[in-house]
């Protein structure tokens, strides 16, 4: 088999993976499709010309947001045919009880469909799923109401399966004020102590709704890296609340955080079907890698794994509710979908997208899942 020059380079960068193979001049096409390095990328996978559909069929897909309730058959349809390796779950918040209750829901979800699903308390749980055809579910929350008054309360949360908490959603909570409340305070001296106890628990600290302040505060005060799992950037959707500015990128990623690029069409931009594409949402993450790093960004969606539109979404259920419970700048639109991501092989789009602007096949794999994973790996304690 004759070896193009690119490929003969990505052999020799593997042979540090697996030496003896290589010293032997083993042929690894009898392996199986499943062989993975400790770090979950396909080994095999590296050695030939792949396209990118084959590129992103082997590769370690993470959403860093899918908005978990109402979960039904449909779903687990929609997630067998997304190529997902995992994703963060997002349960409903309230109260510490509310929390619980949707815990052990999801926990015996989980437990009844084992050849579908497992939890997700480490980054090995990824790379398990991979190689076992599951979907890794981490689970977490939106709002750090869920603690109450109650450092304590982290402690139950964890043991439950809790492994992330969003500091405040858009508004004032006990812990800091959120990305549209009219003060701009940051994080509060309890707040403080939350950010300590859950970086000692190993409770990722995820800060996408928060305000500027709080962001900052949150950045500043984690002993760990954090997450912004679900955002935008500011310098291309201007003066809207839940975008991050540059400087907040910068020291998210100088920290070894990770930032995921939300799906949802209204936070990439104003002008949702006109200059707002598919092509604007890979001008998002194309600026975050240019700002933080290609180390630091990855994807999320922020809806239903089935997408708005397949989960039932209408202008009635959907968009007129959030005329009221946003503030007007949060800029909702409706149609509030970029098409080609309001569909299970979302970022399988992304990915032939960001191939075509000439991203290599290992950056495309970190932006996947890889980068989500190193996080993970550094972040949780189990």
């Amino acid at each position: 088999m004759q070896i193009k020059r690119r490929d003969f380079v990505k052999i020799l960068t593997l042979a540090g993976i697996l030496p003896q193979q290589f010293l032997k001049g083993e042929d690894l096409s009898h392996h199986s499709d499943d062989l993975f390095d400790p770090k979950g990328r396909n080994v095999k996978s590296n050695l030939l010309s792949k396209n990118i559909d084959e590129v992103y069929d082997e590769a370690i897909v993470i959403d860093g947001l899918i908005i978990a309730r109402n979960w039904n058959e449909d779903s687990f349809e929609a997630l067998q045919k997304s190529g997902y390796t995992g994703f963060n779950a997002s349960l409903d918040t309230g109260n510490l009880a509310n929390a619980l209750k949707n815990l052990a829901e999801w926990q015996k979800r989980i437990k009844e469909n084992p050849d579908r699903l497992t939890l997700a308390t480490s980054s090995d749980d990824f790379i398990q799923a991979k190689k076992e055809k599951k979907v890794a579910v981490m689970l977490g929350f939106q709002n750090s109401t869920i603690i109450e008054n109650s450092i304590d309360n982290l402690d139950t949360l964890y043991q439950a399966g809790t492994r992330w908490i969003q500091l405040t959603y858009n508004e004032r909570n006990l812990v800091g004020d959120g990305c549209t409340e009219r003060t701009n305070a940051g994080l509060s001296d309890y707040g403080i102590e939350v950010v300590e106890r859950m970086n000692e628990l190993g409770i990722i600290i995820d800060l996408s709704h928060c305000g500027v302040q709080t962001t900052n505060d949150g950045i500043k005060f984690s002993k760990t890296a954090v997450s912004i799992n679900h955002s935008m950037c500011e310098a291309l959707h201007k003066d809207h609340p839940r975008a991050k500015t540059d400087e907040q990128i910068r020291s998210m990623a100088d920290k070894g955080g990770v930032m995921g690029i939300i799906s949802l069409g209204y936070m990439i931009g104003p002008n949702l079907g006109k200059d707002t594409t598919l092509e604007t949402y890979v001008d998002h993450i194309e600026h975050a890698v240019k700002i933080g790093g290609i180390d630091h960004v990855g994807l999320a969606s922020d809806f239903a794994i089935q997408g708005l539109k397949a989960s039932g979404a209408t202008r009635e259920n959907w968009y007129e509710p959030r005329l009221t419970s946003f503030k007007p700048s949060y800029k909702v639109q409706w149609p509030p979908w970029i098409p080609e991501l309001d569909t299970t092989d979302r970022y399988r789009s992304v990915a032939s997208l960001l191939d075509k602007r000439g991203f290599s096949t290992g950056d495309i794999e970190k932006i996947l899942g890889q980068n989500w994973l190193r996080f993970f790996r550094e972040t949780l304690k189990s």
